[in-house]
């Protein structure tokens, strides 16, 4: 598969050819410049629209998911076509990436040319020779050493779903225009400027909200409510599509590994029984051999446990991101820029473009990333309740494990009742009472000094030794909420005032810049009305030079249209009457006079 990913860039870049070759450059060349000799032909090949598409989204979702398999061999940093020395991997891992990204770039490019009768021919072509390789593959190799039988189409399947569905969407690209060019339907229209869902998003700013509205179910309350006039981009989609398989891969790949290890440790184990045997059990190792066979037992089974909870967490933050990015989009068309840090109020311009080209990369390999550390995290608890919980009951030490639970129980009950007991001494005796009923609590204002001081001396040396175990649990909570929300790129685990320091989030923070400025419904709309004033203003000129030579027929002028447009908004707009500015010689009093009689005439 290496070496066809090699051979696969001639294919790719004759089919590059063919699209540049078909694609019309918008400004030519001037006749001195050599670039004049190709004419109009050879323009720029996008892949896809990062920013502003939002058709076929699942269609790149899935050509981003065909990919998955080598973008792990990326992120494994095995695939390195050139040797070279340690300080330039980094040029290597970036030469790799292009040459993935170029041997790929056939059904991106496939998937939003023009011409799609051409390029549903190509684009069928190359997914067919791919699925094709990637089938032989599977055919010559299909066993492997850490999973056994069918290893390799465990660690396929992705690929060739994804690789099938654009054979089926490139086939139904070319049977859609065929029938188009015999004329058995009519041709599809151009893209709109203006998506349907932004156009919807603006009517329901103009539209009066409703006081009955239905009742939301538990759903979408509490998990997720579909908005018909909000739409993901392709980018969004391809990203957690690739970030779902790729995830599948991962876990697939660190179950391999496990079972290599604990292969390793199986063979470790029998000798550790060989000698336990050789001493009769009555060597001075013989305890300590027992309790490191029963530490490898129990760390196998938590991290084989650990492995559902662990994908289950990063799956569900696949779909809160998608959620998250919603929300915050909509806090931002809104002008709410408060749920952000301050330092990101107005970011740079440059580092939001490029972060908008790191983010899809960035996030998926925070998935894998924090997937491997809350597994390790999650097996750590794991370990400290089989060790606390489970292993003394099955050695029958239950009553005992349930004598020191209890003493921790009650330790760390009485320290929070103490806690919370000076909160209500504060609340009862220190503080003065409501100045009204309406009041949720009393004011910040203090009663019975003297008390309060004595108070606060004898508490002074008792809250010294309390602070340690608040600094101990903090710690803790602060260990606990990082690995947890290491793959959430949306939420930063940086305290307040370094939030600059977490790349990842500055990334999202700039991605979510550059999606505002450029598909802000409101904006799109202001840019579409501009276009289309501007396209019908320069067709009404066609129309009007074009009838010259024809007899003469009934026409409004320009200056009738627009006074009986304003008298029209001045009937639906009274008031607007009382506020025009009188020009010497028109008598603004006559027309408000006029104006009610012409009211009852409209209406």
């Amino acid at each position: 598969m290496e070496l066809f990913l090699h051979y696969s860039l001639i294919p790719s870049l004759c089919i590059i050819l063919i699209l540049s070759f078909l694609q019309r450059r918008q400004h030519c060349r001037q006749r001195d410049d050599t670039s004049y000799l190709l004419g109009n032909h050879f323009g720029i090949v996008i892949p896809l629209d990062f920013v502003g598409t939002f058709s076929n989204r699942w269609s790149y979702g899935i050509a981003f998911g065909a990919t998955a398999n080598k973008v792990m061999f990326l992120f494994s940093e095995g695939y390195q076509p050139l040797q070279v020395p340690q300080w330039a991997q980094a040029f290597v891992l970036l030469i790799g990436g292009v040459e993935v990204g170029l041997s790929h770039f056939p059904f991106f490019a496939c998937l939003s040319s023009e011409f799609q009768l051409v390029s549903s021919i190509l684009g069928f072509s190359y997914s067919l020779i791919w699925f094709a390789v990637t089938v032989l593959h599977i055919a010559q190799c299909p066993h492997g050493r850490f999973l056994g039988r069918y290893e390799a189409i465990m660690f396929s399947w992705p690929s060739l779903l994804c690789l099938s569905f654009l054979l089926g969407r490139f086939l139904h690209m070319f049977v859609k225009c065929l029938r188009v060019h015999l004329g058995w339907e009519l041709p599809m229209e151009e893209k709109p400027f203006l998506e349907p869902h932004q156009a919807e998003h603006v009517k329901q700013l103009l539209r009066k909200p409703s006081l009955q509205e239905g009742k939301k179910s538990w759903f979408q309350t509490r998990i997720y409510e579909w908005d018909p006039c909000f739409q993901f981009p392709s980018r969004m989609i391809g990203t957690v599509v690739l970030a779902f398989i790729c995830l599948y891969l991962f876990i697939v790949i660190e179950f391999c590994m496990f079972v290599y290890v604990r292969d390793k440790l199986d063979v470790f184990e029998g000798e550790l029984e060989s000698y336990i045997a050789s001493m009769n059990q009555t060597g001075t190792l013989t305890p300590v051999i027992l309790q490191v066979k029963e530490l490898i037992n129990s760390s196998k089974g938590v991290w084989v446990v650990t492995i559902l909870p662990a994908s289950l967490t990063c799956v569900t933050y696949l779909f809160h991101i998608l959620a998250c990015y919603r929300k915050h989009m909509k806090r931002l068309w809104a002008g709410n820029k408060h749920f952000l840090p301050l330092k990101f109020h107005s970011p740079s311009s440059s580092e939001s473009v490029v972060a908008i080209a790191r983010y899809s990369g960035w996030q998926i390999a925070y998935i894998l990333w924090g997937y491997l550390i809350i597994h390790v995290v999650q097996s750590l608890f794991g370990m400290v309740i089989m060790y606390s919980l489970v292993l003394p009951v099955i050695h029958n030490q239950g009553l005992e494990m349930l004598h020191r639970l209890g003493i921790s129980i009650l330790t760390i009950s009485i320290v929070l009742g103490l806690m919370i007991m000076q909160v209500w001494i504060a609340s009862s005796f220190f503080l003065q009472p409501k100045m009204g009923t309406a009041d949720k609590q009393k004011p910040l204002a203090l009663n019975n000094r003297k008390a309060f001081h004595n108070f606060n001396y004898f508490l002074f040396f008792y809250n010294v030794l309390l602070g340690l175990g608040a600094c101990l649990s903090r710690l803790l909570i602060s260990c606990i909420l990082g690995t947890w929300m290491i793959a959430r790129i949306d939420r930063t685990i940086m305290q307040h005032g370094y939030e600059g320091a977490d790349m990842g989030f500055g990334a999202w923070i700039g991605m979510l810049y550059v999606d505002h400025h450029h598909t802000n419904p409101v904006l799109v709309s202001f840019c579409h009305i501009l276009i289309t004033g501007h396209r019908e203003r320069k067709l009404q000129q066609a129309i009007k030079y074009g009838h010259l030579n024809q007899l003469a027929g009934p026409c409004i002028s320009t200056r009738s249209r627009t006074r009986w447009l304003l008298l029209q908004t001045l009937i639906n707009n009274p008031k607007l009457a009382m506020l025009r500015k009188s020009k010497p010689g028109h008598g603004s009093r006559e027309f408000i006079q006029i104006l009610p009689m012409c009211s009852e005439s409209w209406h």
